[in-house]
């Protein structure tokens, strides 16, 4: 096997990464220098590598502000309308590389840094990821960021600057420990903090109603800070802001009422109002009713609407009329998307400041607010929708209280008008539930204070009209729609894997990069001998790659010729990583039981993180592990099957593990997954699909042909029937010889010797109360991966299938995504305009026609 190229030398063979000229190479070298000297102050006497990566980072910086800066003149004298994406989480990674590739700038870095005598991916490795997420919904923002800006949106991204991000996993004998994610610890060179924006939020105290309306009083206050990042377009001199707020004491913080004169408390105290941004909740689709987290909800709220309010007073619709008028063209000037229903507390805050503030009426209030809103659904379980108790928002914002029974009061008034005497009917959709302790449903909230309320995915966005908010849907079929999700092409191909990249350039041109439908181009290639040993080989390479990378961080060997059959993703009993176990188990079995038989060899590699307070997801990472120790280490199973579970998975390590990745596990229970996103970075990457009938793999398939998917499993309607009957586990126990023994050997101790009932819980959950139907898809799982092991053996036919499903997977660019909410949503168009950058005069923009050309 010829050695692969070091990325070095294929980045140096890459054009859409830049043009490297001389003078750039020059200038980059030199402001290295200057940052090294008077930025870092140090020289290359005592410079560490992390200094190194930093002075790096402040060159590349500088290339941005110039951009960034003019960008947001731009959008200040042309008046847009503005995007505004409010989310609890962006999950966006390490941002040197991305930066690099989106002002095209990759190559003549990697020149200057290699004449520099340093190592470009050593130095990248040294960035800490900014892991202000859980999974995907907090990576489909960061995605979105991207996209907004390469689509020239005049979009921002808002939400809190966590000091501590999503922990850091450990792996030790087995289960997980959580270690804290202190990312700021040596500074970010990519946020610039903006004091002079800093806002006040308020919290706690009392309602009083005046003569002239309502008045909060007596409350506490926090001071949100805020952070800008810069967002970079692809190559159109595009900079957005992604604005993040952090949590500050106000300075006469508990000095000022009557202290009894302990001043030194009182300061230490300052803590508790700065503890708003300190942590990111570590649950994905969990919810979790703490004060603290509703206080975070608000706070990113309050800040950002009078950011917003601010910005449009400022702007010339703004201030033209009386105040009774003033925001009548605000739904026109402003959209406000919901990630989730996170941001919830947006809408009744937004009452708040037009009626108790600027004075305007409820209705006109209310129908402004409608227009301005729309709301994104993530998830259908029903343990992760947002129930907060009435109790705890009564005292933390007693105010939104009264405004939140008020839109209830109307919005039942209005049903009961249409369907009198329906008194189940209104309990179903009352954005208050009674019985117990009386809850707000926040989803419901979502729904009637927005204009648009969307899913994710096409059978996800059926199941909300359908069966999940049925009620409302019949009441405005309208305002419900699907955007199916999408990647941006940028990190998840370009910067990840560019020997595809360039690959496919070769083939069809560079323009894909920014329209990644024209993927579909690559089917004229299916049968080309020369590109389908291209393809094989790039993957190849990845695997050699990826591989050495274990070997150096973890001290695990793999054998790259093995089918690299990999499931990443955050552990959760829906996402099914115990079927793929279940698997594992048995191939095992099956290969003890008769070792000369033909197997086809595997590295199974399984990654993701638990929710610390998840019993059972732990358990599952512990079984993994027990079953990867004994399989690892028998002298009969050889080099035949290997099971890894991957340590800490995160974006960075996403990064390098995709492109390596043959075989892309999807496995969901049909109806629980939304979306998914990791299904689409797969398949762009080269990996084929074995999934059910789920998310977006039922539009891969529709994309693809279903044949060119391993289909497996239950579909929605099955699962329905199966609930119907009565899922009854032992039934498929009985009747599967292999599961029962899988089963069995779980339960006896097999895979742990030293304590025999270890997993007593999971077999127990597995057999009583499995939500999820393990058992019931095992079968057909099973047999799937025989047809999975069996094209394995034929390289070329694998590999044609792979080019079938690259060429596919155009729909999936988060570029689409974009153009659809701006197009059925924000009522924004893309703009191709291209501003000018930093060393050429203002007037100099040139508008473009949809191909990019100068019309």
């Amino acid at each position: 096997m010829s050695r692969p190229l070091s990325d070095q030398e294929r980045r140096k063979q890459i054009s859409i990464r830049g043009i490297v000229g001389a003078e750039s190479v020059a200038e980059l070298k030199r402001g290295f220098n200057r940052h090294l000297h008077f930025t870092l102050v140090k020289d290359r006497n005592v410079a560490t590598p992390r200094d190194y990566y930093f002075a790096l980072a402040h060159t590349v910086r500088d290339h941005l502000v110039g951009r960034w800066i003019r960008t947001q003149q731009y959008y200040y004298e042309k008046d847009p309308k503005r995007i505004y994406y409010l989310s609890l989480e962006f999950y966006m990674g390490r941002t040197l590389q991305n930066t690099m590739i989106n002002l095209g700038l990759q190559n003549a870095c990697d020149e200057a840094i290699y004449q520099l005598g340093l190592d470009m991916e050593e130095l990248e490795e040294i960035e800490e990821d900014a892991g202000l997420g859980n999974g995907g919904l907090g990576r489909l923002a960061a995605c979105f960021l991207d996209s907004m800006a390469t689509l020239g949106l005049a979009a921002y991204g808002y939400g809190i600057r966590y000091e501590y991000g999503i922990f850091n996993q450990k792996i030790r004998d087995g289960w997980q420990v959580e270690e804290a994610d202190d990312w700021l610890r040596h500074g970010n060179p990519w946020e610039k903090a903006r004091p002079e924006y800093m806002l006040p939020v308020h919290f706690y105290g009392r309602v009083e109603h005046t003569a002239t309306g309502a008045k909060w009083v007596d409350t506490q206050v926090v001071l949100a800070l805020p952070y800008d990042t810069p967002v970079p377009g692809y190559m159109n001199n595009t900079v957005n802001t992604m604005r993040l707020w952090s949590a500050r004491a106000p300075n006469d913080f508990n000095l000022r009422d009557f202290n009894i004169g302990d001043y030194i408390q009182a300061v230490l105290d300052r803590n508790l109002a700065e503890n708003i941004s300190r942590v990111l909740y570590p649950n994905d689709n969990f919810f979790e009713g703490k004060e603290l987290r509703l206080k975070q909800e608000y706070f990113v709220v309050a800040a950002t609407l009078q950011d917003i309010i601010r910005r449009f007073k400022a702007s010339k619709f703004g201030s033209t009329d009386s105040v009774r008028t003033v925001f009548d063209s605000f739904p026109d000037q402003v959209a406000i998307q919901l990630n989730d229903t996170h941001p919830a507390m947006a809408i009744p805050e937004l009452m708040r400041i037009f009626v108790d503030i600027e004075k305007l009426p409820w209705n006109k209030a209310w129908d402004i607010t409608k227009q301005t809103f729309a709301y994104t659904n993530h998830t259908v379980l029903p343990e992760a929708l947002e129930r907060w108790p009435v109790d705890l928002v009564e005292k933390l914002l007693p105010r939104h209280l009264q405004i939140i029974y008020e839109i209830n009061q109307r919005h039942l008034d209005h049903i009961a008008s249409l369907f009198p005497n329906d008194m189940d009917r209104l309990r179903r959709m009352s954005l208050i539930e009674e019985g117990g302790i009386k809850r707000i449903n926040m989803a419901h909230l979502c729904i009637v204070g927005s204009h648009a309320v969307n899913g994710v995915a096409k059978i996800h966005s059926e199941i909300v009209k359908t069966q999940v908010f049925k009620d409302f849907a019949a009441l405005e079929p309208e305002k419900f729609q699907n955007k199916t999700n999408g990647i941006t092409p940028r990190r998840w191909l370009l910067l990840c894997n560019p020997g595809l990249a360039e690959l496919i350039a070769e083939k069809i041109g560079e323009d894909y990069v920014r329209d990644l439908s024209q993927l579909t181009k690559l089917h004229e290639f299916v049968d080309d001998d020369l590109f389908i040993r291209e393809v094989a080989k790039v993957k190849q390479e990845n695997k050699v790659k990826f591989a050495l990378y274990l070997e150096k961080e973890y001290k695990v060997k793999m054998n790259p010729s093995s089918m690299f059959d990999v499931h990443v993703k955050r552990i959760h009993e829906y996402k099914r990583q115990l079927m793929n176990c279940l698997h594992v188990i048995t191939m095992y079995n099956r290969i003890r039981k008769d070792p000369a038989k033909l197997f086809v060899p595997r590295t199974v590699i399984i990654g993701g993180k638990a929710a610390p307070g998840y019993h059972m997801a732990k358990m599952i990472i512990k079984l993994i592990n027990a079953v990867a120790q004994v399989v690892n280490n028998d002298p009969v199973v050889g080099s035949k099957l290997k099971v890894i579970f991957l340590e800490n998975y995160r974006v960075s390590l996403a990064e390098k593990v995709i492109p390596a990745t043959d075989l892309s596990e999807q496995i969901s229970t049909a109806g629980t997954e939304a979306s998914g996103t990791g299904n689409m970075k797969f398949m762009l990457n080269g990996a084929l699909t074995i999934g059910t009938m789920d998310g977006a793999n039922v539009e891969m398939a529709e994309e693809a042909g279903e044949e060119n998917l391993f289909i497996f499993g239950m579909r929605v309607e099955d699962v329905t029937e199966l609930d119907r009957k009565g899922y009854n586990a032992q039934e498929y126990y009985d009747r599967l010889p292999e599961l029962k023994q899988a089963i069995d050997q779980i339960k006896s101790g097999f895979f742990s010797p030293e304590e025999p009932d270890l997993f007593k819980d999971v077999v127990n959950m597995l057999f009583h109360h499995d939500r999820f139907k393990v058992f019931a898809d095992y079968e057909a799982y099973v047999k799937c991966q025989e047809k999975v092991s069996e094209l394995y053996l034929n390289a070329k036919a694998w590999t044609k299938m792979v080019i079938r499903n690259i060429a596919a997977a155009g729909k999936f660019s988060s570029d689409r995504t974009i153009k659809e909410y701006a197009r059925d949503i924000w009522h924004v168009e893309p703009s191709d305009l291209k501003i000018p950058p930093p060393n050429e005069p203002r007037d100099a923009a040139e508008d473009k026609t949809p191909n990019g050309t100068a019309a």
